[in-house]
């Protein structure tokens, strides 16, 4: 293994002076410093990241918070896997490495501000989190810089879909194909997890400001964000009214369960009912008929949410909300009347 000494012997400078080069402080010429680091280079020298973070107190890692509880699909999640991709790139860049972390440690349990603190993390990244309102107050309280990308907490900033815009979008495009009777079908949430609420309220507004009455028997609620608690929530709403001509599920995985549920009571899509969703899931692209959805920009979500880290990990005080548009995606699963 390459050390500072190696470098110090091939440039003739002494190794307080590699060391100032390479952790980039002191009063080093341009010249000098990079002539130290090309010759680093050269040698092949990687940084011994355990002295460093006994010197910086930084260790260079960013514990990421990711618990998939409503939808159960762990990594193949098909929204958050894009965002921590994008969120990945921009970290990585600046030195940054990735840990995940649970509330188990060693077979003990134990909350997540203290796995942190274990692990010592600079910072932290909350994906989605299924935790007891006092964990999450610890968090915001802590001394780590926290971004989230899909739950409002208090003291937290967060990087977020327009979830109410995005709804309302949705369901004035179906008005202006001429739906009236437009049923929902929405997901779960949590006083943190405001997605679902949000859409629900988008289509509340919009359905008002077209003059189209609200209607509960028209909304059913699924118990989690997967295509089964769609199947299952549509076959409610079917036993309970056919007064509809379009539905609007609160995400694609719940439209996917939602258009199983039509074609076994034999109603066609969008012959004799219309299917929307929302987040933009690459797979609505492929199925039959192809879902009409709002895509979720995950791609800037995630390099939004790792440039407001790093300005919190260089000191700034922020606790914003920044909320990105989503855009309409229309295909097949929809048609006027």
């Amino acid at each position: 293994m390459v050390t500072i000494y190696d470098i110090a012997k091939r440039t003739g400078f002494s190794p307080p002076t590699v060391s100032k080069a390479l952790n980039g402080t002191g009063s080093l010429s341009e010249a000098t410093r990079l002539y130290i680091l090309n010759t680093a280079k050269e040698l092949g020298y990687t940084p011994n990241l355990t002295a460093r973070t006994l010197t910086t107190r930084s260790s260079h890692l960013i514990g990421i918070i990711f618990e998939d509880y409503y939808m159960q699909k762990g990594f193949e999640h098909p929204l958050f896997s894009n965002i921590l991709n994008s969120f990945k790139g921009v970290l990585e860049t600046e030195g940054y490495d990735l840990l995940f972390l649970s509330r188990n440690l060693g077979g003990r349990h134990i909350s997540y501000l203290d796995h942190c603190n274990f692990r010592n993390v600079d910072g932290i990244l909350i994906i989605t989190i299924a935790s007891n309102e006092q964990e999450l107050a610890k968090l915001a309280e802590s001394r780590l810089p926290c971004v989230s990308v899909n739950d409002v907490i208090p003291g937290i900033s967060a990087v977020l879909t327009d979830n109410l815009g995005g709804a309302k979008r949705m369901v004035q495009y179906l008005a202006e194909l001429g739906h009236r009777r437009i049923a929902y079908i929405a997901g779960p949430g949590s006083s943190f997890a405001t997605a679902s609420a949000e859409r629900f309220e988008g289509y509340r507004q919009c359905l008002g400001e077209n003059g189209i009455p609200f209607d509960p028997s028209l909304t059913e609620q699924a118990f989690y964000w997967h295509s089964q608690g769609g199947y299952e929530a549509a076959r409610k709403l079917l036993a309970r009214t056919r007064d509809f001509t379009a539905i609007f599920a609160a995400n694609d995985s719940l439209a996917y369960g939602a258009l199983k549920a039509l074609e076994e009571r034999g109603l066609m899509v969008p012959g004799d009912i219309s299917v929307a969703g929302f987040d933009g899931d690459e797979l609505g692209e492929y199925i039959t008929p192809r879902l009409t959805t709002m895509t979720q920009n995950t791609q800037e979500i995630g390099s939004a949410a790792g440039l407001l880290l790093l300005r919190k990990l260089a000191g700034e005080k922020l606790s914003e909300v920044t909320r990105i548009p989503p855009s309409l995606i229309i295909r097949s699963s929809c048609r006027g009347i």
